[in-house]
């Protein structure tokens, strides 16, 4: 992963020239105890001591840091300048900012986006100690919109592994749905998956015990809950939500079926019509999906399709981005609901990739959800791996 370290640390420099930002800071400390969620992407290991890591716009950067990680910081290959330092380092970082003269210093703090929310309290605190009485304490701004681009725009490595782990969840997918018989109940049909975790030696994308989440007909709860003891019987919708994390890149893929009833060939017109609903609020979601479009507008196409076939409004996001965690930080393709803050806002670009993932209940036969997980392009969108265009029938 090294390698990825000094190409978004690369990718940085050319986003602070993008975005005018001399000087970014982040400013951390005991990384294992909550580590702000940048490092994997500009740094690659944990902290011990007040670090700071600085990338400028000139690709002059540093990494003022505790002397027993200062070789492994050179090792990174992404820090001209490795200081170390024994008992304090507000000397190296006055010094350095009284070097570079930087008219602004973004840090890492955000109202709506978590994963440029990084900055401690208790550490800005002390940045605004060390910066007192100095030119610099005036000149904090806020690295939201340089961390939403460094994560959101995908290099071609970074698509790769997703690309494999969505790979990866389809085989495991399909091997589940030829497992899972009437019968089995949704705890089976999870450690059955969970199996499949092991031997293909990867991870589950998000919490192991609700990764993945089975809903097995109209009674099973769905949302981020654990699978439960309802057993799959004939007349059932069977929904599930999984992916996984491998070479530190997540997928996050949702799957539906449908149980025949003795007499069926075919589901009954309600879950039919449930399906593509589905199916054509997903699709329009895609279709739209290009660089310059706000994730809001995504949103509307996709939620309006749902509504307007009937059913009730999901109490979710059409979509979120997809990385190195599953719900990537940056913006979201969702509705203006104050709990998202400014993000619904934000413009799609070039390389991001989102999954895109309404859903409805069937009354009497559970809940109908598909996820996929989408690539922005250049001129549009394409799909990380082969969408779900038919129910899943199982008799």
């Amino acid at each position: 992963m090294i390698e990825l370290v000094v190409e978004k640390v690369g990718q940085a420099v050319e986003i602070l020239n993008e975005m005018d930002i001399d000087f970014w800071l982040t400013f951390v400390r005991e990384t294992t105890a909550g580590g702000d969620p940048v490092l994997p992407l500009i740094y690659g290991h944990d902290l011990t001591w007040q670090s700071a890591l600085i990338i400028t716009r000139s690709s002059d950067n540093f990494a003022i840091l505790g002397h027993f990680e200062a070789e492994t910081a050179r090792r990174t290959g992404a820090y001209q300048q490795v200081i170390a330092y024994h008992e304090s380092m507000r000397p190296a970082l006055l010094e350095t900012l009284d070097k570079i003269q930087p008219k602004n210093i973004a840090v890492n703090f955000s109202r709506s986006d978590v994963h440029a929310d990084g900055l401690s309290y208790g550490m800005y605190q002390l940045l605004l100690e060390y910066l007192h009485d100095t030119p610099w304490e005036k000149r904090l701004v806020s690295a939201e919109s340089i961390i939403a681009s460094l994560r959101g725009r995908k290099i071609p490595s970074e698509i790769e592994r997703i690309r494999a782990a969505v790979d990866t969840t389809r085989l495991i997918y399909d091997s589940t749905f030829r497992f899972a018989r009437p019968g089995t109940t949704e705890r089976q049909v999870a450690d059955y998956m969970h199996a499949w975790l092991d031997e293909f030696g990867v991870t589950a994308a998000w919490e192991y015990d609700g990764c993945p989440t089975v809903n097995s007909g109209p009674d099973s709860p769905v949302g981020h809950v654990s699978p439960g003891d309802i057993a799959i019987q004939p007349g059932h919708i069977l929904h599930i939500d999984f992916g996984v994390k491998q070479d530190g890149f997540c997928s996050d893929i949702q799957r539906v079926a449908y149980y025949l009833r003795p007499g069926e060939s075919k589901p009954p017109p309600e879950v039919l019509h449930g399906f593509d609903t589905v199916r054509s609020a997903t699709q329009a979601a895609v279709d739209g999906m290009r660089p310059g479009v706000t994730g809001q507008y995504i949103d509307s196409l996709a939620r309006r399709i749902v509504t307007t076939a009937g059913y009730l409004e999901y109490k979710y996001a059409t979509g979120h981005h997809l990385g190195r965690t599953v719900h990537d930080g940056a913006g979201v393709l969702g509705p203006l609901w104050e709990r998202y803050g400014d993000t619904p806002d934000y413009l799609l670009e070039a390389g991001q990739v989102y999954t895109v993932e309404p859903g409805l209940v069937v009354p009497g036969y559970g809940y109908i959800g598909l996820e996929e997980d989408v690539l922005v392009t250049g001129t549009g969108a394409e799909y990380l791996g082969a969408p779900q265009t038919e129910l899943i029938l199982i008799s």
